[in-house]
């Protein structure tokens, strides 16, 4: 089959692999589906979001400036500084300087500027740094944690590419919330057009969604420390904890088990299912999450080095 040529890179986000789990589906008895999403050209998930974003906020008119600033844990930064690059726009990123080095570096290589905050102010740190930029300098900042654009995309894509996939008989849907973009775009989606059960994951050391204090943890991309406007809770059937050394050990299982080379949050939603395992019966469900990014942009980190 002839492949089909693309006018640019930006065309390539989306449409990713769902691939069954086999050995883990075989140990929990069920059927285990992920969305390989690290296979988005920018290397996760957020490429979908950050094109949305760029390309809504270009539609209404707001980018009157070209200069857009965000303040963001590390994927929706790469993926908007590949979009901006295509698109030939000015993009500052904040981070916490706890994000791993790799991602640091990516952005800048990008060619984005990039600017550290306080690791102990976590992502609130970020956010009022990057209100600063957007007053001082009169750019524009896309909200990812509140920007309708974000959980809109993975309605009307993720979660529809889900449902395709497995001709709309999905039993469980199980993510991270970090945004709270694709549990809830996504989760919707899934839930209207076959009646899943929506279930959140969220770091045990900050679990701010289950009514707990925040605090510092390990599972970059998830737990920001705040209940993010885009997280539809009354959508949520459950939600289940899970600590950073779970994740990290449940990650390097997905690559020696079942051959793929996945980021920490990864680690977590198959943490979460093991989980789940223990506290329902999810014998013969198909069940259905995300590997949000790729292992690559943590070999600095604890899941290499710990």
């Amino acid at each position: 089959m002839k492949r089909q040529k693309m006018s640019n890179i930006l065309k390539n986000i989306g449409n990713t692999p769902l691939v069954k789990l086999e050995t883990i589906s075989q140990e929990l008895e069920c059927n285990l589906y992920a969305k390989c999403e690290f296979m988005n050209p920018g290397g996760s998930i957020k490429d979908r979001i950050a094109l949305a974003m760029v390309e809504d906020a270009l539609g209404c008119g707001k980018l009157h400036s070209n200069h857009i600033v965000e303040p963001t844990s590390g994927n929706t930064g790469i993926g908007l500084a590949m979009v901006c690059a295509v698109k030939k726009i000015q993009l500052t990123i904040v981070m916490p300087e706890s994000m791993s080095k790799e991602r640091r570096e990516i952005i800048s290589h990008f060619g984005a500027k990039l600017i550290l905050t306080d690791a102990a102010l976590g992502m609130q740190g970020s956010i009022d740094k990057a209100k600063e930029i957007e007053q001082n300098e009169g750019a524009v900042m896309l909200k990812q944690f509140e920007n309708p654009a974000n959980p809109r995309i993975h309605y009307i894509s993720t979660g529809k590419e889900i449902a395709e996939s497995l001709d709309k008989k999905v039993d469980i849907f199980i993510a991270g919330v970090g945004t709270g973009g694709t549990i809830s775009g996504a989760g919707i989606y899934l839930k209207e057009v076959a009646d899943a059960t929506i279930i959140a994951i969220e770091p045990e050391e900050s679990a701010v969604i289950s009514g707990k204090e925040k605090g510092a943890h390990k599972i970059e991309g998830i737990g920001a420390g705040f209940i993010p406007i885009n997280l539809d809770k009354d959508l949520l059937d459950a939600i289940v904890t899970v600590n950073g050394e779970s994740a990290m050990r449940r990650a390097s299982q997905l690559a020696k088990e079942e051959g793929l080379f996945v980021g920490i949050s990864s680690g977590a939603n198959i943490a979460g299912i093991y989980r789940l395992a223990k506290e329902q019966d999810i014998k013969g469900k198909n069940i259905v999450t995300v590997l949000p990014d790729s292992a690559s942009r943590y070999q600095s980190t604890a899941l290499f080095n710990g």
